[in-house]
């Protein structure tokens, strides 16, 4: 492999391409052009960057058995036909192998981002401008030689897989929410490539789905969810009362503010109490709830 390796370690593989059953112990060895899964004897396993279509985290295909624990699946194609392999590792490995692997096939990828392209509900008139993608720890960043957006994937509240004409050609467009010191930005992010658009969603999805894990310890009861949305409303700023709006007594409002607050769904700010990305997360599943 004449490329510079970035990452090279011990570990178990399996795909559909294999005669092996179970997981065959080898060296797996990433570069920034291929992948290849190396075991005893002549057994390899060679794939291009180029020919892998998805990535996940921690899931592998029934065919491939019960097997894995700690894992990454990579579906590839070869020779027109689609297959997966799975690598098993110690947790640790797992982590850093999956946010490399992500990062050897998407940065550098070619761009085009309007940003922000709505401050809240409000459509703005920023243009379209060329950039290049780069993954970052918990960040996506957008970057030509005047100009950089990077967005914290922590803050991300939801996003969505478009299809949208720009520049008399339609591209899948990545619609990315999220917030901005306590304003809610929504960035149009699109692309030529569907292949490298749906890694990226799958890299966005994972920690949007860590953000929501963390919803599920949370006890969100009809008080809670009421005085979030009321605070997505606008109310509590501006001289608008939270007790008035709740029919509350205030301090039944104070105590269910320092329950959310330990919870991390909202937080203190200038103009009085802001939603964090978690507490966006769960106003925006409640309304998404309400209007279905």
């Amino acid at each position: 492999m004449s490329e510079s390796v970035i990452a090279d370690f011990v570990g178990k593989f399996n795909a559909e391409t294999s005669a092996h059953g179970e997981p065959t112990p080898g060296r797996i060895v990433l570069s920034q052009k291929r992948l290849v899964l190396a075991a005893d004897g002549d057994h390899r396993l060679t794939i291009p960057l180029s020919d892998i279509f998805d990535v996940a985290v921690g899931h592998v295909p029934p065919d491939l058995g019960d097997f894995f624990d700690s894992t990454v699946t990579i579906a590839f194609e070869r020779s027109g036909d689609r297959y997966v392999a799975a690598v098993e590792a110690g947790d640790d490995k797992i982590e850093k192998f999956s946010t490399v692997l992500f990062k050897a096939i998407c940065n550098g990828t070619e761009m085009t981002v309007k940003h922000p392209a709505r401050r809240g509900g409000r459509v703005t008139d920023e243009p379209f401008f060329p950039a290049r993608l780069s993954l970052r720890p918990r960040a996506v960043c957008f970057r030509n030689d005047s100009r950089t957006v990077e967005i914290d994937l922590s803050h991300v509240t939801k996003f969505d897989r478009k299809t949208r004409e720009i520049g008399e050609r339609r591209r899948p467009v990545l619609e990315v929410r999220h917030m901005v010191d306590g304003e809610a930005l929504t960035t149009l992010a699109a692309t030529t490539s569907a292949r490298k658009m749906s890694i990226i969603g799958r890299f966005l999805r994972i920690e949007y789905s860590d953000l929501v894990g963390e919803l599920s310890d949370i006890d969100l009861t009809t008080d809670k969810t009421e005085l979030l949305v009321a605070l997505y409303s606008g109310a509590g700023v501006q001289g608008v009362s939270l007790a008035d709006v709740l029919d509350m007594e205030a301090s039944q409002v104070t105590m269910l503010l320092n329950t959310l607050e330990e919870e991390g769904l909202v937080v203190d700010g200038a103009d009085g109490t802001d939603l964090t990305p978690k507490g966006q997360v769960v106003v925006s599943n409640h309304l998404e709830d309400v209007n279905t």
